[in-house]
């Protein structure tokens, strides 16, 4: 009961202690930390916007793709279709990380974010491996299309996807799943706006093998957007310190605290896309206290946003030798 009590109490020092460095910090995402208000609304009903509106380009996308002969339009619904599955993974995320912890899972769902972000990122490089196969036979077997209808439709994409985008402009810098679901979108615009081009290229030159050219040049653009993603995710899922933490600076920051002698098994690793743990040995002959504990969480949260602090104060180095056991 004890232990629990004080998970309580370092939860209240959590939320109660210094919520208010979480708005300085996060801005507008505190719906991401606070499982309570109308920011939980925002956070998700964005991502089924999104989700409402690509599918009902995919479905445009599909009829005109056909209508007009453009494999070009067939891809980009295709990139919006893989897209949409990207949006309901990275909204279920979001919504499971703000899910209470159960008996079992004490972390509760966050790392579920990290999860939907790195498939998000896996789905992308499929799409763009699928995108630009197709344009690869296109040069072999160029067909003639219906150019207008290409234009129109893929002027619709960018519009609808712009859009989208413009929801997940808010929030982007702090969260992988933010980011991800802006990038795809943005990628999902530049393919349409590449179509507009390629479209109207064709119908005034009538060189069929602009139309796969550009399709390769957008999955260039939208691989070199992925791969950031991909490896943050990939460090994430193998609990490596979140990005914009220098474990270093840290430890030092722990080493300087007053009458801490020494700091080791130092663990930073990311709970979710948006929140952070440390787990730290302080080796401090005085000993610690509430109020020297309080300071060193109030001031990792502060300085590096690292919210969820669990330090065990040690008087001597004698349980600690690092070269014989």
């Amino acid at each position: 009961m004890s232990s629990h009590d004080h998970s309580a109490h370092h939860h209240h020092h959590d939320h109660a202690g210094h919520g208010h460095h979480h708005h300085d910090h996060h801005h507008g995402h505190e719906g991401h930390h606070h499982a309570h208000g109308p920011d939980i609304a925002d956070g998700l009903g964005r991502y089924w916007a999104a989700v409402v509106f690509n599918l009902l380009f995919v479905a445009i996308g599909v009829v005109a793709g056909f209508y007009a002969n453009s494999t070009a339009l067939l891809a980009d619904a295709a990139h919006n279709l893989s897209d949409a599955l990207g949006l309901v993974a990275a909204g279920g995320a979001t919504w499971l990380a703000q899910r209470p912890s159960s008996e079992r899972r004490t972390y509760g769902y966050g790392k579920a974010t990290v999860l939907a972000a790195l498939g998000n990122a896996l789905a992308l490089v499929l799409v763009c491996g699928g995108i630009g196969w197709e344009a690869l036979s296109r040069f072999a077997a160029p067909e003639p299309t219906k150019g207008g209808v290409v234009m129109v439709v893929a002027a619709i994409g960018v519009l609808i996807n712009g859009g989208s985008a413009l929801l997940f402009l808010r929030g982007r810098g702090d969260d992988a799943n933010v980011r991800g679901a802006f990038l795809h979108l943005m990628s999902d615009a530049a393919t349409s706006a590449a179509v507009i081009v390629a479209g109207a290229l064709i119908m005034t030159t009538g060189l069929r093998w602009i139309d796969p050219i550009v399709s390769l040049a957008v999955c260039a653009l939208i691989l070199r957007g992925t791969w950031g993603l991909l490896t943050e995710t990939l460090d994430m899922a193998m609990d490596a310190a979140p990005k914009g933490i220098k474990v270093e600076d840290v430890r030092s920051y722990l080493e300087k605290q007053d009458g801490v002698s020494a700091v080791h098994d130092l663990h930073v690793w990311a709970m979710s896309t948006t929140e952070s743990a440390l787990t730290a040995h302080i080796v401090r002959p005085s000993g610690g206290d509430d109020h020297f504990l309080e300071t060193l969480t109030h001031g990792l949260a502060h300085t590096y946003r690292i919210d969820h602090v669990t330090i065990q104060i040690e008087q001597s180095a004698q349980g600690y030798c690092p070269d014989h056991s």
